[in-house]
């Protein structure tokens, strides 16, 4: 049986931190905005994450509606997780965050120690189906 989720606070600003909270949530969906990824896929995209916190944050997002989880049926089972429609708005959101990010390295002269912010674009076909 899974543990209920926790009240969420009802200012809706600081539900949605909440909600996004935490050093990998927000890189693991942006990992999956850009199509389903299995969990072996998601662990060697973050190789600093142990599986367990990985499973874990995941577990939080799908309970939040933020990724749903598909399992087929093979031998062995495939897993994937998908980004959901709600999961897909914040792809802005954090796009902004990614961009305010380097801003702010620049301004504190770190900008050659960071990262592009890289936003793919998504199949909108088959967002669609």
């Amino acid at each position: 049986m899974t543990a209920p989720i926790k009240k969420l606070p009802r200012l809706p600003v600081e539900r949605a931190l909440k909600v996004i909270a935490g050093r990998w949530k927000p890189i693991i969906l942006y990992y999956v905005f850009d199509g389903p990824k299995r969990l072996s896929e998601l662990k060697r995209m973050l190789p600093q994450i142990t599986q367990k916190v990985l499973i874990q944050q995941l577990r939080e997002m799908e309970k939040h509606g933020l990724v749903t989880r598909q399992i087929f049926a093979e031998v062995p089972a495939r897993v994937e997780y998908s980004a959901t429609e709600v999961g897909l708005e914040l792809e802005p959101v954090l796009l902004a965050l990614c961009k305010w990010g380097q801003k702010h390295a620049e301004a504190q002269d770190e900008a050659n120690d960071i990262a592009d912010c890289i936003v793919r674009p998504r199949n909108r076909a088959r967002l669609a189906a």
